[in-house]
């Protein structure tokens, strides 16, 4: 009965990484001529032998389907350790994530029984770094580490801000779990150019969540990537690299991983992950969001500003006078579009976006040197305050440059990666939000004065650098797709891809947000402004304008040779 087990886990395992390979290349070797020696091997219980049977077979795609019998043998023997060492060495990647599956499948079945097998190779973020009472099966409003970083979605699908003060203990304790891990000390070296290979990652996570073991910490910040400057090709062995500054992490005072070096958010692999699957999609709709009023409050709200504005406000009634306009219009409704709701990407993208009206309006302070929209309005004495409107502002990319080397194995990505676009719309009585295409000179000097500012606003403010690195990561997955990089370097992304099983973090995907509204007296009149607008990413325009660098060279940026880093090394310095 063992012996028709084994055969028949042989037959589905082998048989289906057969199947990967034949798609994509002929066998040149026969398989009948090598299996019967190696099931002899297997048979006496030379486990050792058939791996060294196997790895002498000079034909890549033979040798992953005779690495595959030997994996199997070592699954039905409950070697489930073994089964992963032996997967490693397949070179395929469709094949060896297969043979994962088949490995992560079997341990769930003996360890429970039968039960479903979670892929959720980034779940160890609930565990690790978590207040317990913050989970939403325990009543408590928040759901993964990334989403306590600024904001917080109830369970009704509110945005709600984080006061400094309501971390406390639980960043006290988040710090403090922190520092129990143990820390990969090479990765928090600071490095001007860290090279990441996606190719070895994927493969060093597949491996240890077929085990059943939580990704490292270091895999999920990326061994500490601020920004992604460098993009590099490298088909002799593989390697499909991004590179840029990187170091030590740590936690900002909202739960935010970041540099401890810089203060900047670090890349995370979970939204690259989110991200690349979009553009890996076909990525025909941008990836964005969009925070809108409802027409039925707009009309009640200009209604409202209609008749009140007929006499002067008495002293002491400002206050309530802007409250009842918040009320009229209500909660707005947010939009997400181009990605998934519930991810932590769909949180940046909302939090940015939101975060920068309230700067605009003065609702949170801007940088030195920089006004808020209020601010910047000038009315003479005897003149008409600008009319009702609706601002609306929008970011949008922008970079500098998109270089590619001659032989389009390097690329380099210039520039600070956002833009704030401006837009005044008019509104009927209606409640209708009409665009006119056009900006006033006092919007337009505000979305110029936003973009300007933008680093600065990024230091003070971590979700604008968070922003910034989710556009980079929109364009190299761009890149990737439209110059053909993964076919190029022989990469299936069979783990990390649109069908892979790596999963990510959910949350609760946000869905209203309060409206943003704010006023100022100024000769004598009481001025009104509230503001739409989103967030609107869309690479491709970018790409399309990437111009040549004759001195970009991959081989000057390698840093190493990859042929001779150890097989498990997903990066270096």
């Amino acid at each position: 009965m063992r012996r028709i087990a084994v055969w028949a886990l042989s037959l589905l395992l082998v048989g289906a990484i057969a199947g990967w390979l034949n798609d994509t290349q002929a066998v040149a070797g026969d398989p009948n001529a090598k299996m019967p020696a190696l099931e002899a091997k297997l048979s006496a219980g030379d486990l050792a032998g058939a791996i060294e049977l196997a790895r002498a077979e000079q034909d890549s795609a033979l040798r992953d389907q005779l690495l595959a019998r030997v994996a199997a043998a070592q699954i039905e023997s409950s070697a489930f350790t073994a089964a992963v060492d032996t997967a490693a060495l397949m070179q395929d990647d469709l094949a060896r994530t297969t043979a994962l599956r088949q490995v992560a499948k079997s341990r769930a079945d003996a360890q429970g029984g039968g039960a479903a097998v979670d892929f959720n190779s980034l779940i160890n973020l609930i565990t690790s770094t978590i207040a317990p009472d913050s989970w939403d099966d325990n009543g408590g409003e928040g759901a993964i580490e990334s989403y306590r970083a600024g904001i917080i979605v109830d369970s009704e699908g509110v945005l709600k801000r984080i006061k400094r003060e309501d971390a406390g203990d639980w960043l006290t304790q988040l710090k403090r779990d922190a520092a129990a891990r143990p820390k990969a000390e090479s990765a928090k070296r600071q490095s001007a150019l860290r090279k990441i290979s996606l190719t070895r990652l994927e493969r060093a996570v597949s491996l240890r969540r077929a085990l059943g073991k939580p990704v490292d910490r270091e895999m999920l910040v990326l061994a500490g990537l601020e920004r992604i400057e460098y993009v590099m090709l490298y088909p002799e062995t593989g390697d499909l690299v991004i590179a840029g500054p990187a170091g030590d992490w740590t936690y900002d005072h909202e739960g935010r991983t970041i540099s401890a070096h810089t203060g900047r958010p670090v890349v995370r692999l979970d939204d690259l992950i989110t991200v690349w699957r979009h553009t890996a999609s076909g990525g025909r709709v941008a990836m964005g969001c969009s925070i809108n009023p409802v027409e039925a409050n707009l009309a009640a709200a200009k209604s409202f500003l209609d008749e009140s504005q007929k006499k002067p406000l008495k002293p002491g009634t400002a206050g309530r006078w802007l409250d009842e306009i918040r009320s009229h219009v209500g909660q707005q409704d947010v939009e997400i579009f181009g990605i998934d709701p519930h991810t932590h990407v769909a949180r940046v993208l909302v939090e940015a976006d939101y975060h920068m009206k309230l700067v605009g309006l003065g609702l949170e302070p801007a940088v030195i040197g920089m006004p808020n929209y209020l601010e910047m309005v000038r009315v003479e004495k005897g003149q008409a305050p600008p009319p009702i409107d609706v601002l609306r502002w929008w970011f949008t990319m922008q970079y500098d440059a998109l270089e590619a080397s001659p032989a389009r194995d390097a690329f380099h990505i210039r520039g600070q990666a956002v833009r704030l676009q401006s837009e005044n719309e008019m509104l009927t009585d209606r409640g209708q939000r009409v665009h006119t295409n056009q900006s006033e000179p006092l919007n337009r000097q505000f979305a110029e004065n936003f973009t300007h500012n933008y680093a600065k606003l990024a230091e003070k403010y971590p979700i604008y650098a968070e922003l910034q690195n989710l556009f980079d990561l929109a364009l190299v997955g761009t890149l990737i797709e439209t110059d053909g990089l993964a076919d190029r370097c022989g990469w299936d992304r069979a783990y990390f891809g649109v069908e892979g099983d790596c999963g990510v973090p959910q949350g609760a995907a946000p869905a209203k947000v309060d409206t943003v509204v704010n006023h100022r007296k100024l000769a004598g009149r009481h001025i009104i402004a509230g503001v739409s607008g989103g967030v609107h990413a869309d690479p491709r325009a970018v790409v399309r304008q990437m111009r040549e660098d004759k001195e970009l060279d991959s081989d000057h940026l390698r840093g190493a040779p990859l042929a001779e880093l150890p097989r498990d090394q997903w990066w270096w310095d």
